[in-house]
């Protein structure tokens, strides 16, 4: 008899429930909309939504090519170590993204736009990018590379095709 594992969604052995589905749900605006806090809260909402769109463009490849180095789903790629620079425990933001709440209106409006995204009810103002970075730094991996969109101050890329 194999021993049981504790799991809060999708453990083998414990059956998904709606409420179970419905926490995720949660958690998964939650974790996206403090990322779009924490990496685009000066951006206005066309750069939240911006921000919003690479991370779901990452995880349609994700889905296309049955998972990737950068995670399957929006949290993993949220939360991937060094790509969404707010969530380093390092980084300045990343204590007041731990406490920020729907008090905050840059946080309220991040989490309309991921709920919004979240339910296909935004385009894609990226033109598919999955990578971007702010226009004051040139990072090594842009060099040379053709920016599919220009929004607020950064610029984004297209790097990964699905």
């Amino acid at each position: 008899m194999s021993k049981p594992t504790l799991s809060a969604v999708g453990g083998k052995d414990v059956p998904e429930t709606k409420d179970a589905r419905e926490f995720y749900k949660r958690l998964e605006a939650d974790v996206l909309a403090r990322t779009i806090w924490g990496e685009a809260r000066g951006e206005g909402l066309e750069g939240m939504r911006a921000v919003a769109n690479v991370i779901l463009n990452r995880v349609k490849i994700a889905e296309l090519k049955n998972g990737f180095w950068w995670g399957s789903n929006i949290i993993q790629v949220c939360q991937k170590p060094y790509q969404f620079s707010c969530w380093n425990r390092s980084d300045p933001n990343f204590k007041k993204l731990q406490a920020v709440d729907e008090a905050d209106i840059y946080f309220a409006s991040a989490l309309r736009i991921a709920r919004r995204i979240l339910i296909n009810q935004l385009d894609d103002n990226t033109s598919g990018a999955t990578h971007y970075h702010a226009k004051s730094i040139s990072p090594y991996w842009s060099r040379g590379e053709e920016p599919c969109a220009h929004i607020g101050s950064h610029t984004f890329y297209k790097l990964v095709g699905g």
